[in-house]
């Protein structure tokens, strides 16, 4: 049997009322591909795939990466329509030929409280959703020594929609003389208002600068006072992690006793640093970013079974973003995490307990 073909396939079930065709093909100890949820074939949302497989412990952790199709009429996922998920079940062989995932799933940028109970089943008939991956899945044997194939579909995958099928793009709008641009939000061309493109010919008709003079009825007040500045407080770190939006970018499968985490600059030095929090709380300020490793462990006892380490920028270094590596120590495995944060938005990694 080749490596990786258990856990690689076509899962169906559902991930709490959601029904669900996952297809997951494994790299090494990572995996990829493509998840649907669905009412039918016409009312669905599509989404690529990231997670980890740990074929000792038998664990399995994904969660929904970018969101490629939208074809729902109504919000059966969560509260609203494009809402990811993050799983974390485990993989279970009840009986010959028989393959099972059971666990839990959550909204991936959500509440961590709001879990569902996620049963998928591995089966050998033919997908409710034909596409790239299918080849893939029937071809793994070949695929998988030709890795350069599955990064190819993941390509695919991500590469725009084409336009359906009886389509077809509306064109730009000509300005022109005969063309004018209509107003916005009027559906009506006003011509009175309207904005024609000059002539590459035309040349600009110079005007005289006005003057510049003071009213009289200000002239008469005086000397106009000095408008008065007042300076700006500098946000605390805890300020910063409050107000700024928190973006996934990636999830960690955490065991054993310690977590080591590692934090370089990912680029340039150029003066990044940034603070740590777990769970709301700040475990590191000032960390600056070097080529040289900062390092910490965290024992995995004071985890809860789904951990938010965010990491906030406090300054942007002279090169904007501030960018940094993250290497996680966990076991005999290493994850790493390429993050950035700016002056609007944080880098949030889940730490998850399969």
């Amino acid at each position: 049997m080749v490596q990786g073909q258990p856990i690689t396939g076509i899962w169906k079930g559902k991930m709490g009322s959601s029904r669900v065709e996952l297809k997951l093909v494994r790299k090494g100890d990572s995996l990829t591909g493509t998840s649907y949820y669905y009412d039918s074939k016409n009312d669905y949302r599509r989404f690529s795939v990231k997670g980890y497989f740990d074929d000792q412990a038998m664990d399995v952790v994904w969660w929904d990466d970018v969101l490629l199709e939208d074809h729902t009429s109504r919000r059966f996922i969560g509260t609203g329509p494009g809402e990811a998920l993050l799983a974390v079940a485990d993989f279970n062989c009840p009986g010959e030929g028989v393959m099972k995932l059971d666990g839990k799933s959550s909204l991936r940028d959500g509440e961590q409280k709001s879990k569902k109970e996620l049963h998928l089943v591995k089966g050998p008939n033919e997908p409710v959703f034909p596409d790239e991956w299918d080849f893939v899945l029937d071809n793994y044997a070949y695929s998988v020594s030709n890795p350069r194939i599955v990064d190819s579909i993941e390509g695919i995958a991500l590469a725009p929609s084409p336009v359906p099928q009886g389509y077809e793009e509306a064109p730009l709008p000509v300005v022109s003389k005969e063309n004018p641009i209509v107003a916005k939000g009027n559906p009506t061309v006003q011509k009175e208002t309207a904005l024609i493109a000059p002539s590459p010919n035309a040349v600009p008709e110079e005007k005289p600068l006005p003057e510049k003079a003071i009213p009289a009825s200000v002239a008469k007040q005086g000397p106009v006072p000095e408008i008065q500045t007042i300076p700006v407080t500098a946000q605390t770190n805890e300020q910063k992690f409050s107000s700024r939006k928190k973006v996934l970018q990636t999830v960690i499968p955490i065991k054993g006793d310690s977590i080591e985490l590692r934090f370089y600059d990912n680029a340039e030095i150029d003066g990044d640093s940034i603070a740590v929090f777990l769970n709301g709380n700040m475990i590191r300020e000032h960390v600056l970013l070097s080529d040289r490793a900062y390092s910490f462990k965290i024992p995995v006892t004071e985890l809860q079974a789904d951990n938010e380490l965010v990491m906030v920028a406090e300054n942007l270094g002279t090169i904007p973003p501030n960018t940094s590596l993250m290497v996680a120590v966990v076991g005999d495995k290493q994850y790493e995490a390429h993050l950035q944060s700016t002056e609007g938005s944080s880098a949030l990694v889940r730490l998850v307990k399969p």
